[in-house]
């Protein structure tokens, strides 16, 4: 008998109530001490762990101190008057009236 993959699964009287996934997930909790299950989904603890680790980009930062150390430009380099990155000069591609261009930037 086709079934329609959106219907949701029922449980007959001969299974015992846990259906086929259920079971399984029965048995794989029974052999890995270090996981536990939710309903039929299986939480591995180490990765919940490492998952804990990792910082979400637009987390609040608001508390963290950042330390950075600024240079001044370098006798080599210049900004670009386009993009207002600090460029090597061997990548000045324009210079009009004294205002350099990156090679990106030319156009």
């Amino acid at each position: 008998m086709p079934m329609d993959d959106d219907t949701p699964r029922t449980t007959t009287a001969n299974d015992g109530g846990t259906g086929a996934v259920g079971a399984a997930a029965q048995l794989l909790v029974g052999r890995t001490g270090d996981r536990r299950g939710v309903g039929d989904v299986l939480i591995d603890e180490d990765e919940l762990a490492a998952a804990d680790a990792f910082d979400l980009p637009g987390a609040d930062l608001s508390s963290e101190e950042i330390s950075v150390q600024i240079l001044a430009a370098q006798a080599d380099e210049f900004t670009c008057a386009s993009c207002f990155l600090v460029r090597h000069r061997s990548q000045i591609a324009v210079d009009r009236g004294g205002r350099l261009y990156c090679v990106d930037c030319e156009g």
